[in-house]
């Protein structure tokens, strides 16, 4: 399961909807707090984060995982592309910062190449 956490309906929507027709199973969060209440009990194979959100950010979120100690590939998404921001979400483990728009051939390789799903 890949899960897809982006406060923009349609984006969320979207990206959904692009790795469903990848024949990935694909589940939409709207938020950061949202994703962190239920990952554990439902824990994504993948997980692409937007980055700049209300609430909790996606490095927020992403910081949290950390702590909690997740191990899933985390693809991180954003409009912002600062390359401070770039830096420090690369080096807290993510496995990819791609902006947006999002080239859907790069999500899907992305996806692909890194977010196979985990022995259960």
């Amino acid at each position: 399961m890949i899960a897809v956490v982006d406060d923009e309906e349609s984006v969320r929507k979207a990206v959904v909807r692009v790795l469903q027709a990848a024949d990935f199973h694909a589940r939409a969060f709207e938020s950061g707090r949202e994703f962190l209440k239920e990952w554990y009990f439902d824990r994504p194979d993948c997980l692409v984060l937007d980055l700049q959100m209300p609430g909790l950010s996606g490095r927020e979120v992403q910081e949290s995982l950390r702590r909690a100690g997740a191990q899933f590939p985390i693809v991180i998404i954003t409009a912002h592309d600062l390359p401070s921001l770039r830096d420090e979400c690369m080096s807290a483990g993510a496995i990819a910062y791609l902006r947006k728009p999002l080239d859907i051939k790069t999500l899907i390789q992305t996806v692909s190449l890194h977010c196979s799903p985990a022995p259960r």
